[in-house]
């Protein structure tokens, strides 16, 4: 059944009626499916604004020799956040009672959170100050995304998660482009910079709580929470649930490859193609925008082929492809034009991948019913190689490095483009998705 294209306001629905077994979906209409767009994206734009580029310059500010060691105390903070709160965050919004149903608080309080520590980033004075501020904004995304990401196996059909998923898949990719975007129009006053997204954000995120229906849950089928569970919050086990397993794993590996190229673009550019640092910034900015629009483009219009064809598995596959053709010509650029040309391929890959890996991961959570806190674990899948590639990075750029190639980055990106590989591989013997 198809859903009839909605306003922002009004939510059409078309209601899928299975067997009696079986959940009934909501399905709304285009004005959620961009409700919930808008409030990804936002939440993204003020994240990953004050993470690139307003954090280091408050940081240089506090302390200029060692604006270094604040980024990464403060990073280090939140990312023990990032790994302890996904799963917790996902369980409480499983269990929450009350009128306003299971997420909508989450998102609100989320988003609240995101701008209260956009706030204590501008007026730290301190390394512990912008600490607390970052670990205030990573905090408020886990929250809001907890919310957000589990509306769509809530309200969502299966084959009809293929676009929102895309969506949802972009928001970083997008997010980065506006809040560097907003903050360039805004520069150099630090104030508005940092607030304007983090206020973006809360708008976004409050209409979304506004016109999307939550229906609460009852006492009697709350989930239960037991001493015996705790465990469990932070565990799917392989065996009962190998589908989730070899999703996650899926995951992680495809993450491993953007993180590569991520984390360790502006080295390359500098070590690699010898570009003057002083250009870094600009140069950052063209790339990401070219990767970023491409991912945007493809994951929204593949995410619709996908849902119309039925199928998830095909795409991954041509994603990984994709991928290794890209980290490739990365690896082999001479110059910025040849890595640019890798990049735009990286970010086709990633759009082709991003189409589907959300309404995938859906489709094999172990209780659909209480999605949040196995959708908080699979996003663990996304974040860890942010803290596992840097950690693994100077051991790969070591290995044959020279005094005229003091960095191995053929390899390091080889290693990347194996990873992606094996991140298709493991989709190969899902059953429970075509």
């Amino acid at each position: 059944m198809t859903a009839t294209p909605s306003s922002l306001g009004a939510e059409s629905e078309s209601i899928s009626q299975p067997a009696e077994s079986q959940p009934v979906f909501r399905n709304p209409g285009s004005g959620i499916v961009a409700a919930i767009g808008a409030a990804s994206i936002s939440l993204m734009a003020a994240l990953l604004s004050v993470g690139i580029l307003t954090m280091p310059l408050k940081a240089t500010a506090i302390d200029a020799a060692g604006s270094t060691t604040i980024i990464a105390v403060a990073n280090l903070a939140a990312g023990v956040i990032a790994l302890l709160l996904n799963p917790v965050m996902g369980r409480l919004s499983d269990r929450t009672l009350g009128r306003f149903g299971r997420r909508r608080p989450f998102i609100v309080i989320g988003s609240l959170l995101i701008a209260l520590g956009a706030f204590c980033v501008l007026q730290a004075t301190s390394v512990a100050l912008v600490a607390i501020g970052w670990a205030v904004m990573t905090i408020g995304q886990i929250a809001a995304q907890a919310g957000t990401f589990a509306l769509v196996p809530d309200q969502f059909a299966p084959e009809r998660r293929g676009v929102v998923s895309g969506i949802i898949g972009v928001a970083g990719s997008a997010g980065v482009i506006v809040g560097l975007f907003i903050g360039s129009l805004l520069s150099p006053n630090l104030a508005l910079m940092i607030m304007v997204p983090a206020a973006l954000a809360v708008l976004c995120n409050l209409v979304l709580a506004a016109v999307v229906k939550d229906d609460p849950i009852r006492a009697e089928d709350r989930p239960t929470l037991e001493l015996r569970e705790a465990f469990g919050t932070f565990w799917v086990s392989p065996r009962q649930h190998p589908d989730f397993a070899l999703a996650f794993g899926s995951r992680f590996a495809v993450f491993w490859a953007i993180a590569a190229v991520n984390a360790y673009q502006a080295v390359y550019l500098i070590m690699g193609l010898h570009i003057n640092p002083e250009e870094i910034a600009g140069k950052m900015f063209v790339a990401n925008l070219i990767s970023g629009v491409l991912a945007i483009v493809f994951a929204t219009v593949l995410g619709k082929v996908s849902d119309k064809v039925g199928r998830r598995k095909p795409f991954v596959i041509i994603s990984a492809v994709v991928f290794a053709v890209g980290l490739t010509l990365i690896a082999m650029a001479g110059s910025f034009e040849t890595f640019l040309v890798g990049v735009a391929i990286m970010g086709i890959g990633m759009g082709v991948y991003l189409a589907v890996d959300f309404a995938l991961i859906t489709q094999v959570l172990p209780d659909p019913k209480n999605p949040a806190k196995d959708i908080g674990i699979m996003n663990l899948a996304s974040s860890l190689p942010n803290i596992v590639v840097p950690a693994a990075a100077p051991l790969l750029l070591a290995i044959g490095a020279s005094a005229t190639a003091p960095a191995n980055f053929a390899l390091f990106f080889g290693v990347a483009a194996v990873a992606g590989a094996i991140g298709a591989a493991l989709i190969v013997p899902i059953r429970r998705v075509r």
